[in-house]
């Protein structure tokens, strides 16, 4: 018993229930150090504390909760959704024979939010494919530095055995390092403030225990005690007779004696205060809003939509880049043209109004076709509804011109004939060079005159077909200038 009290003074009460078995957690936990308020804090008792609960729950859950998409990346830059691959059925079917992929990504995940380190052992086949990740609890598994450089992991199982695990038969998510080897508890990088979040919880505890009044007191006693023997079986009958079983029962002083409640209240030692900050600092610990845990003081509508799309964009999307870097540096080969991601499209739904909001705007500016909204909305696609559709307002700046030529191709030169001759003659004679300069640019371009334009030409020109067919039979230059002038004769032809 002296040797395992020894071992007492280091470690927190009831840090993980007291069962010292072997099957047990408790000589696996890493020694916690004793915080400024006295309170020893390490991961497992941190969530005592319902803030720290509450945000761990909050990032395993929503990372968990998000759907797993492997792509494949094609040549021309794009990517397709592969469902095939083994690393698809691994992370997002069946990550080992005990667990489902939420509950071992929720696992995982509250794993690096307490103890910034998360372990699988990754075990393969006779073929050398990994079929399964198993998890290893942090508390169990020790990094060791070789001379080489290199490093391995020492595993402890429940039964004490330890085992040695190569680098390569170790997938190791790591948060916030500084060396680049294991990653940072936030747990323990924060003791000071949680301890002292766990001392208030404990002293609540206490102070509700007593009938919400104070636990100290003093007697005042008009006479003396012979001697302090006297005085310490006085006190110790006293409290005995005023605790456990006993507490509350009325108390009878002999000899003049006066009982003085201690006048200190919860409002003078900013209990409540004090609690409400704890709440926020430990959201800020772990960066969730606070009114994901529950509180709502300084929650408006307004400001809940934008902290939600906040929680998206700095809290759970740098979680999930974490992941996926690690996924494919780790458990790819080098080469391979998988690319992992997260799809948060779930938690950036907004409300109906603005959902068709998006799909509309993205439908009509032909990023986004029929179907594709339709399957982002859970339904199935529609025959026809694949294509997306063109804005007929706007072209690219390459093709400006050719449309200009098509839209005045339908204007009529001899609309112009009741006009006075002379203007009449140099209006048609400024649209006949107009539009003999812009099918010179065209037909250069091409470097040929296409059969489908010459319809196009007699109308623009106001010339009949037979002589727009006869001069492409005798045209055979496609130098730009060369064609304007053949064209502008063309049109000015009688």
């Amino acid at each position: 018993m002296g040797f395992l009290s020894f071992f007492d003074r280091f470690r927190g009460p009831n840090a993980s229930g007291g069962d010292r078995s072997p099957w047990g957690d408790f000589f696996f936990e890493p020694v916690s150090a004793r915080t400024g308020s006295g309170m020893r804090v390490s991961p497992d008792s941190a969530l005592r504390l319902a803030a720290v609960y509450a945000c761990v729950r909050v990032l395993s859950e929503s990372l968990a909760s998000l759907p797993l998409v492997i792509y494949q990346r094609r040549a021309d830059g794009g990517k397709d959704k592969v469902t095939d691959h083994w690393l698809y059925r691994l992370l997002a079917k069946r990550p080992n024979r005990f667990q489902n992929p939420f509950e071992w990504r929720e696992m995982l995940q509250g794993h690096l939010a307490l103890r910034g380190n998360a372990y699988n052992q990754i075990i393969t086949n006779a073929k050398g494919e990994v079929v399964e990740l198993m998890p290893l609890h942090p508390d169990r598994i020790r990094l060791e530095l070789l001379p080489s450089g290199e490093y391995r992991y020492r595993f402890t199982d429940r039964f004490g055995t330890e085992s040695i695990l190569p680098r390569g038969e170790v997938w190791h998510l790591r948060g916030l390092s500084s060396d680049g080897l294991m990653g940072m508890s936030p747990i323990e990088l924060a003791r000071e403030n949680l301890g002292m979040a766990l001392a208030a919880q404990d002293y609540g505890a206490r102070f509700f225990a007593n009938d919400a009044k104070p636990t100290g007191g003093w007697i005042e006693f008009p006479g003396s005690f012979k001697d302090s023997e006297a005085k310490k079986v006085f006190r110790e009958s006293y409290q005995q007779a005023q605790s456990g079983a006993n507490r509350g029962k009325v108390l009878v002083l002999e000899n003049g004696m006066k009982f003085h409640e201690v006048g200190v209240t919860n409002k003078d030692a900013q209990f409540l205060e004090l609690r409400k900050f704890q709440i926020t600092d430990v959201a800020r610990l772990f960066r969730v809003p606070p009114h994901m845990i529950g509180d709502l003081d300084r929650a408006t509508f307004s400001n809940i939509e934008q902290q939600s799309l906040e929680f998206v964009m700095h809290t759970m999307t740098p979680w999930a880049e974490r992941w996926e870097a690690s996924i494919e540096s780790e458990l790819l080969l080098e080469g391979d043209d998988i690319e992992v991601e997260f799809d948060f499209a779930n938690l950036m739904r907004g409300d109906a109004a603005s959902r068709a909001s998006y799909y509309q705007s993205g439908i009509q500016n032909g990023w986004l076709t029929r179907n594709e909204a339709r399957i982002a909305e859970n339904l199935n696609p529609l025959e026809g509804l694949d294509e997306p559709l063109r804005p007929l307002n706007m072209v690219e700046e390459s093709t400006a011109e050719d449309v200009a030529l098509d839209t005045e191709q339908a204007e009529d030169p001899a609309q112009e004939a009741t006009e006075p001759s002379d203007e009449a003659a140099a209006r048609l004679r400024a649209l006949i060079d107009s539009s003999a300069e812009r099918w010179a640019r065209r037909i250069a371009r091409a470097g040929r005159v296409e059969e489908k334009d010459l319809a196009l030409i007699a109308q623009s020109l106001a010339v009949p077909l037979e002589q727009v067919n006869a001069w492409a039979k005798t045209s055979t230059s496609v130098e730009e200038a060369q064609l304007c002038q053949s064209l502008k004769s063309l049109g000015m032809t009688p």
